[in-house]
């Protein structure tokens, strides 16, 4: 009995002592995954430059409230969830392997700050741990507005709080979620113009906008007929694309590059419509033809430039309608016929007179970075860097036109920096019930989205060969615009969007 009693006496020591053990471990762990979250372990692998200093001039952490929001409140989703823990390993997991394999300074912080990584890393469960009333004492009525629209839509159309907060967490002075108030200026350029360019050969020119110091390149593209799409045994060709068949089109002018933020703030400050006359009375009551009576854009939301910068960039985030507007005014200041080209007369100028995917060489295999071949051994872009804005070149943001050289026909970022208006509405089957031999097709009669053409910044070398098609997803760019109606004339959901013009050659010039 009393070597059974020292035995039980053991087991219960041994017991006691695993317990005391595991406790301890237990104790240890959780301190360590607790230390894990504070701030000082987070920024020993992210060596962000300004991520303190701007978390530090955010509204989680420089408000009146005196609160102060760490970062695991937000890049991770709420504590004691099942969610937490696997976030957590996994994120823990990937900045650990970034630290030790990658150089802080190659990185590119400023792309870490854009909307599309930051819904990745910030989770709309946690800002509502948080922010449990959304209608707070002293909220203004448009984000009464905002805050039901995403009261009501959040799940059917997937909003996050990131979507329209973008700065609350680390402060961006290029960010504003607010009206914009007042015109940007252009910097002078020069003398102002009196009158709009002359013209009187089929030859390059400069559009002149009267009463400012703004022109506008233009190329004279020879009318010639090309064989408009791809063939099925092309790498990445698309049935949208099919059948190739024979198009010819007529001689016009279309814009050197897309049209500029300077050029586009132009058309704004002479008719942006608060307090002007609705687009539709315009209409209504046939004064299209008056210049004055052109109703623009109202004043967009926020910065829609993204604070990458305006000047000589692609004007960006307008819509169809828009671009339309601008033509419409600009051919009323001009007196020549401006508007968007059409699909034939779009791939015919970005071909210059090529048949291969991109009127430079190379072909899609050796650019893409999406075969697994390149995604191993990195893809060759010999080439293509010197023509277009893309994935690899962009860091996630639109670029001035000198960035490029131009094609043949002597267009800049025909292919990449942004996706450009057509004015044909888009269809799948559009080549199917084009003729073959077609003279300046003009696309189907009706449709409910329109054809964009050239690939954007962020897309791959794939999206970009002369042959892609694309159109306009208008709900879907328009998915976080809590407005009721919803602009018409700014896009809430797409940076990568903006447009050239083509101006029709007069007939003087034709008969010469």
């Amino acid at each position: 009995m009393k070597k059974r009693s020292k035995k039980v006496k053991r087991g219960w020591l041994v017991g006691l002592f695993g317990a005391v053990v595991g406790m301890a471990l237990t104790l240890v762990a959780v301190h360590f995954w607790e230390r894990s979250s504070t701030n000082e372990s987070c920024a020993m692998c992210h060596v962000h430059p300004k991520a303190e200093e701007s978390w530090k001039l955010s509204s989680h952490y420089n408000n009146s409230s005196g609160t102060k929001t760490d970062c695991a409140a937000c890049h991770l989703p709420p504590k004691n969830t099942f969610a937490h823990f696997i976030a957590k390993t996994r994120i823990g997991m990937k900045d650990i392997w970034g630290y030790l394999t990658k150089k802080s300074e190659n990185i590119d912080w400023e792309s870490k700050g854009e909307l599309e990584h930051a819904v990745k890393i910030v989770y709309n469960s946690s800002c509502k741990t948080c922010h449990v009333n959304l209608f707070p004492a002293g909220i203004s009525d448009d984000g009464i507005s905002a805050h039901l629209y995403y009261e009501e839509n959040e799940k059917k159309l997937g909003l996050q709080c990131i979507s329209c907060h973008l700065d609350v967490g680390h402060y961006n002075p290029n960010y504003s979620h607010a009206k914009m108030v007042g015109v940007p200026r252009p910097k002078a350029r020069g003398d102002i113009y009196t009158d709009p360019a002359t013209v009187t050969s089929f030859a390059n020119f400069k559009e002149q906008i009267p009463a400012t110091d703004i022109d506008i390149p233009m190329i004279a593209i020879p009318g010639g007929t090309f064989l408009m799409g791809s063939n099925k045994k092309d790498a990445y060709s698309q049935p949208d694309e099919w059948p190739q068949h024979m198009v010819s089109v007529s001689s016009f002018f279309m814009s050197e590059t897309e049209i500029t933020w300077d050029q586009y703030w132009t058309f704004y400050a002479e008719t942006m419509s608060e307090g002007r006359t609705p687009p539709e009375v315009i209409y209504a009551n046939n004064n299209r033809d008056d210049v004055d009576a052109v109703s623009g854009p109202t004043p967009p939301f926020g910065n829609p430039d993204q604070g990458w910068g305006m000047g000589d960039r692609p004007a960006i985030t307008m819509t169809h309608y828009a671009a339309q507007t601008f033509c419409q005014w600009l051919s009323l200041k001009t007196g020549r016929h401006y508007r968007l080209p059409t699909e034939a007369e779009w791939e015919y100028a970005a071909r210059g007179g090529t048949e291969t995917p991109y009127f430079f060489d190379g072909k899609p295999q050796r650019f893409t970075s999406k075969s697994l071949k390149n995604r191993i051994f990195g893809a060759d872009t010999t080439g293509i860097n010197r023509y277009a804005i893309y994935t690899v070149n962009s860091r996630n943001r639109t670029q001035e036109p000198t960035r490029v050289q131009a094609n043949p026909f002597g267009l800049k970022n025909m292919l990449g920096n942004v996706l450009e208006y057509c004015s044909d509405w888009y269809s799948a089957d559009a080549y199917a019930q084009t003729p073959d031999g077609a003279v300046d097709p003009q696309g189907p009669a009706s449709g409910t989205e329109h054809v964009v053409r050239g690939g954007n910044y962020a897309d791959d070398a794939v999206d970009l060969r002369s042959a892609t098609r694309a159109h306009t997803e208008h709900d879907a760019w328009l998915r976080t615009d809590p407005q009721n109606p919803k602009s018409i004339w700014w896009y809430s959901d797409i940076k990568g969007i903006g447009f050239r013009i083509v101006c029709e050659v007069p007939p003087f010039l034709i008969t010469q």
